[in-house]
């Protein structure tokens, strides 16, 4: 039996939803965000067929879901948007991802939406420039902030100033089986370190990404797998971490490039 959503903030009006435990199977651990702001709704990161069914199961308990507002795609992996068609076709709502991928989502809806019930997905589709843009919902607005290269090309996060959480998309995944909070940030690292040498590219963007946190108003860093960050003494200890960790390109060398034998 699932237990209930983790509610992070809820002050009457908004409330951020975490949705831990729908992942089953062979899938990695992930986490799904709704956002809601007097009756306007924005789902964060939905994930593919393995969470479709029992995420929109679990949100109907919520709220009416095919009045869902917005569905927020921080990058274009399979763990993130792949159950797409089926969120264009039981739902109202627009989805929200880069510039770079608004012309690639297509490719992961089948052709009956548009013979079958005149469904066209590019029209579905916000698509953000590169610096980012507000997000009306309800009212609020919320932040979609640049993550470029951590680890997507194109790739987003979501920022509410109404909770201060800062929803991080990998950067701070962790490879865990469960979403409590981060209590021992030094024994926690071993659970991040092979993820964020891998699939962030530089420490050049994470030490840009780092900044740009710092100038934020942030009680909280949650990210897509794994651990959130609560507190600013566990943020300021993820943000110095992760400014100085060597990764992606910093990491090949001459070795990595060459025919196998």
């Amino acid at each position: 039996m699932r237990r209930e959503p983790i509610v992070l903030f809820d002050n009457g009006t908004h409330q951020c939803l975490m949705f831990d435990d729908l992942v089953s199977g062979d899938g990695v651990q992930s986490n799904q965000f709704l956002i809601t702001d007097n009756q306007q709704y924005l789902l964060l990161d939905p994930g593919g067929d393995l969470t479709y069914t029992p995420l929109s199961l679990e949100l109907s308990k919520h709220i009416p879901v095919q009045d869902l507002t917005y569905i927020f795609a921080s990058h274009q992996d399979p763990d993130i948007i792949a159950s797409l068609d089926k969120w264009l076709l039981h739902t109202r709502a627009k989805v929200i991802c880069s510039k770079l991928w608004a012309r690639f989502l297509p490719h992961l809806t089948a052709n009956y939406l548009a013979i079958s019930h005149g469904i066209s997905t590019y029209d579905r589709i916000i698509a953000l420039p590169d610096r980012g843009q507000s997000i009306n919902l309800g009212r609020c607005q919320l932040k979609a902030v640049p993550a470029h290269f951590l680890h997507s090309v194109g790739n987003f996060q979501v920022y509410d100033p109404v909770s201060r959480i800062l929803f991080s998309g990998d950067m701070g995944a962790s490879l865990v089986e469960d979403a409590t909070p981060v209590r021992d940030f030094v024994n926690h690292v071993p659970n991040m370190e092979g993820f964020h040498r891998r699939y962030m590219a530089s420490n050049k963007v994470c030490r840009l990404w780092a900044a740009m946190v710092r100038t934020m108003d942030v009680e909280m860093i949650v990210p897509q797998h794994g651990r959130p960050f609560v507190g600013k003494e566990m943020i300021s200890a993820f943000l110095y971490w992760i400014e100085n960790l060597e990764c992606g390109i910093d990491l090949l060398g001459p070795d990595d490039y060459r025919l196998p034998r």
